[in-house]
């Protein structure tokens, strides 16, 4: 019988499991279906940088002193003076994987290569039925954490097309060499990893390259000091008591927070077409433009566009998609018996409370959510620098008093009414 069961071991469950080690009487079990731990391998490019300070790691926003933090992992590989001296707060996105690897091989209560297949409730603990090679265990838990992170979208205009003719962004890496053999490569979608996928193509200088977009300009990542309040738990608590239809409206309007384009990025990419502009194949950029269809034709994909401004269709035919459309919560078949336990919003999600539960009659505070609840928490939740606030949030609720000592004040700014 376990205190907690954490379903799914991304950087959330895994900094839950960090924080969980120092606290002797909570039992925790992390499983996850994967045979080890890794984190967006297909976009690890060489220079691309964590977009938040490495203070953002599993622990130091609630334990600067945890013996599972970045600047624990920087000494333990002497590295540290190396940081210092670097004198920038981000690390590199392969730094940071490293430093998540470094605290798994650290934590005895992780359980990789373990599918959860079932989970029911049995009227006082979570009974849960796990896959392990050909082998069926069972696992008993008081309290879930459901933790599965999300899965590569694509539009149903571009899911028809062959393998060989397409990619999402998340596989980018493994595809590479196709792509560099390719004689016209398409990147739909300018989120940073549109960017980051249209960057690497101008630098190889070898294929034709279109970047296209439905939104009106290749935005920047709104990353002002003020802006940045809005994923503290400050901005968390003042979203979370508002009404449910003004709530999903903000998450509408706020997607430059969490969606944009870093401005390094784009500057990079401004170079590479400047330097390219006399010597190397051609590349074209459209926004406000998007997918209805896609087929492959005896040219290549042709891809029909709908150009926004003016409701007119155009074909555009390329060799190769990537498609950068981001991505979608995974779905949890494993949840099935249990979700006439929890309450549903007016679409279908599950009503999650501000310490991260879902909200039942039947197992109140037993089941928690990591980074599946940007409607009820806003722009914070997929945020890296949330995670520890969080996950300490669910370990006070779990062990029913306050383990961890949440900061009070997190904002200069004020998002209630005064007074």
């Amino acid at each position: 019988m376990y205190d907690v069961i954490a379903i799914g071991c991304g950087p959330f469950n895994l900094g839950l499991a960090a924080l969980a080690s120092e606290v002797d009487d909570i039992e925790i079990a992390v499983l996850d279906s994967r045979p080890e731990f890794t984190w967006h391998r297909g976009l690890m490019f060489e220079d691309a940088m964590l977009q938040v300070s490495f203070l953002a790691d599993l622990v130091s926003l609630v334990e600067p002193a945890h013996h599972l933090s970045f600047l624990s992992f920087l000494r333990a590989t002497d590295r540290l003076y190396q940081f210092y001296v670097r004198e920038k707060f981000h690390p590199t996105r392969r730094e940071y994987e490293t430093y998540l690897r470094w605290c798994a091989a650290q934590l005895e209560s992780l359980h990789f290569g373990h599918h959860v297949r079932e989970v029911v409730w049995d009227g006082s603990a979570f009974l849960l039925t796990v896959e392990r090679g050909e082998a069926v265990l069972r696992f008993e838990a008081r309290h879930l954490v459901v933790g599965v992170g999300t899965e590569p979208y694509v539009p149903a205009a571009l899911s028809d097309l062959p393998a060989d003719r397409f990619l999402h962004s998340a596989d980018y890496l493994f595809r590479r060499p196709d792509l560099l053999a390719a004689g016209h490569v398409t990147v739909v979608g300018s989120g940073q990893s549109g960017a980051e996928c249209t960057l690497d193509l101008l630098r190889s200088s070898a294929p034709a390259v279109s970047w296209l977009t439905r939104t009106a300009a290749f935005t920047p990542l709104d990353y002002s000091k003020l802006v940045l309040e809005m994923t503290t738990p400050s901005y968390v608590d003042y979203f979370h008591a508002l009404d449910e239809p003004v709530r999903n409206q903000l998450v509408k309007d706020q997607w430059r927070h969490y969606k944009g384009i870093s401005a390094e990025t784009l500057e990079d990419i401004h170079d590479e077409l400047y330097a390219r502009d006399q010597v190397a194949a051609p590349v074209e950029l459209q926004v406000g433009v998007g997918v209805q269809s896609a087929a492959v034709g005896p040219d290549g994909v042709e891809l029909t566009m709908l150009h926004a401004d003016t409701g007119r269709t155009f074909h555009h035919t390329t060799d190769v998609v990537v498609a950068a459309t981001g991505y979608r919560n995974r779905p949890l078949p494993f949840m099935t018996s249990l979700q006439p336990l929890l309450d549903h919003d007016a679409s279908g999600r599950w009503i999650l409370n501000r310490n991260h539960s879902a909200s039942s009659t039947t197992v109140p505070d037993r089941i928690f959510v990591a980074n599946a609840d940007l409607h009820s928490h806003g722009v914070a939740a997929p945020d890296l620098g949330l995670g520890a606030i969080r996950n300490a949030t669910i370990l006070n609720t779990i062990a029913a008093r306050e383990v961890f000592r949440l900061p009070k004040s997190t904002a200069f700014t004020t998002f209630t009414i005064p007074g």
